[in-house]
């Protein structure tokens, strides 16, 4: 939708991932995700940690299973989605506060400080079957006729006339 802010996230997973299901059956997962700043103070020799900023995000569908299935609580991710709007809430204390929401349109494990095997998820009820290339590419596609210019265009035809 035009208009909604973009945004990518690094960070830790505070909680491990909270998979829940909708009366239709469908996936949603909540996370949250802290960042904090750090800066190196030249004055003291030393890294200054800032606030931390939380975030919670929400995917859905088969990213909500996928997300459950692969991090856990401490995990280092990288979060892209669509910011909203902040609510604001008051905490058990009676400070105002406001909480951040990202919606999630991919999530991932960092690898600056990690290795992670990736495994391809078999498609529920997709458009066709899925091929067994990890990178989803196109099965190949029938064998051409031998002749036939217009499917074999790197190969001669049986004569020298333009095929049109």
């Amino acid at each position: 939708m035009a208009g909604e802010l973009n945004v990518t996230i690094v960070g830790n997973l505070a909680d491990d991932p909270e998979l829940r299901y909708t009366q239709g059956g469908v996936a949603v997962v909540s996370v949250r995700v802290g960042s904090t700043p750090r800066t190196f103070n030249r004055q003291t020799n030393a890294w200054e940690d800032g606030e931390t900023v939380w975030v919670r995000c929400t995917a859905w569908r088969e990213v909500a299973e996928n997300v459950s299935q692969s991090l856990t609580k401490g995990s280092r991710v990288l979060v892209t989605g669509r910011l909203k709007a902040p609510s604001a809430y008051q905490s058990a204390n009676g400070e105002a506060r406001a909480s951040l929401e990202l919606e999630i349109e991919e999530i991932g494990p960092s690898l600056r400080y990690a290795t992670a095997a990736v495994t391809r998820r078999a498609r529920e009820g997709g458009a066709g079957a899925v091929s067994e290339s990890p990178w989803n590419e196109a099965p190949a596609a029938p064998a051409a006729k031998a002749n036939d210019a217009w499917a074999n265009p790197g190969t001669a035809a049986a004569s020298d006339d333009t095929p049109f």
